[in-house]
């Protein structure tokens, strides 16, 4: 829209209108002639910001045109990357402060009662959530063994944000993961890890049991096929670096046939060192 006073004063009577209004009541509202009103509201409409409606006529004659604006969407792709600036360059407190927003999102989320007294618990209920989230998760029977389950992440809903901001969205959807199945009961019972873009189109969840030892040590864990400990990987993703593991940490198996073993992508060593300390 140009920058046009009058246009503006028509849009701005039109959102607050609770109906419809035709040209000819525009021309008394702004005391402008029917005719320029007319001008400005097909401009208006050409610009998508007002939609037209017959109305009925008023007495005998053809129906008239009423218009209404076009109400804006929230656009919270844009709202959300403003909140991820916000959170100052420092990768390490970005996914600290994003991880503790997920947790408390987590706390007041309606997550139901399901309890989790096993890993198959943990799954139900990490799928019920992503879920209802629009993440359209899929079990991945091939890589479950007894200690360990994969959730592949075929949709989300911030998916191009995650892209640039990943330490922020994921470190978000990581934490809320980790409210929602603590709240049910798998405190230290489950430690839960999200690696972002194994694929383009891709995320995984993986669910894991923590070895005894592990629940005195804050997330350290002990692998059974090995008996070695490994820390945590970090969930930092910075577009076209090559992959990185935190130290220690195996490879994990293939989701599926003929799927690559999805790694984590780390943009900083200190992410990944200072998730194994938090995570």
């Amino acid at each position: 829209m140009s920058d046009s006073w009058p246009r503006r004063r028509l849009l701005a009577i039109l959102r607050g209108a609770s109906e419809p209004l035709d040209a000819q009541e525009l021309a008394r509202i702004t005391g402008q002639h029917v005719t320029t009103v007319r001008f400005h509201l097909d401009v208006l409409t050409r610009e998508s910001l007002v939609r037209q409606f017959q109305q009925p006529p008023r007495g005998r004659g053809r129906p008239r045109i009423g218009y209404s604006a076009v109400q804006r969407s929230v656009g919270y792709q844009e709202l959300a990357q403003v909140l991820a600036d916000q959170l100052g360059p420092d990768p390490r407190r970005r996914s600290e402060a994003a991880v503790a927003a997920g947790r408390a999102w987590g706390a007041k989320l309606d997550a139901g009662d399901h309890a989790v007294e096993s890993l198959e618990d943990a799954k139900d209920v990490t799928i019920t959530l992503l879920s209802e989230l629009g993440f359209a998760p899929e079990r991945d029977p091939a890589a479950e063994t007894n200690d360990q389950v994969l959730i592949r992440l075929t949709a989300c809903p911030l998916r191009e944000l995650a892209r640039t901001h990943s330490e922020v969205v994921c470190g978000v959807h990581l934490g809320l993961i980790k409210e929602v199945l603590d709240r049910n009961g798998a405190r230290g019972e489950v430690n839960v890890r999200l690696h972002p873009f194994v694929e383009p189109e891709l995320c995984l969840v993986r669910l894991e049991l923590m070895a005894h030892d592990a629940r005195r040590n804050q997330g350290v864990l002990r692998e059974p096929e090995h008996d070695r400990e490994v820390a945590p990987v970090s969930i930092g993703v910075e577009s076209g670096a090559e992959p990185r593991m935190a130290p220690g940490e195996p490879r994990i198996a293939p989701p599926s046939a003929g799927r690559m073993a999805p790694q984590l992508r780390n943009a900083d060593p200190n992410v990944a060192k200072q998730s194994a300390q938090q995570w």
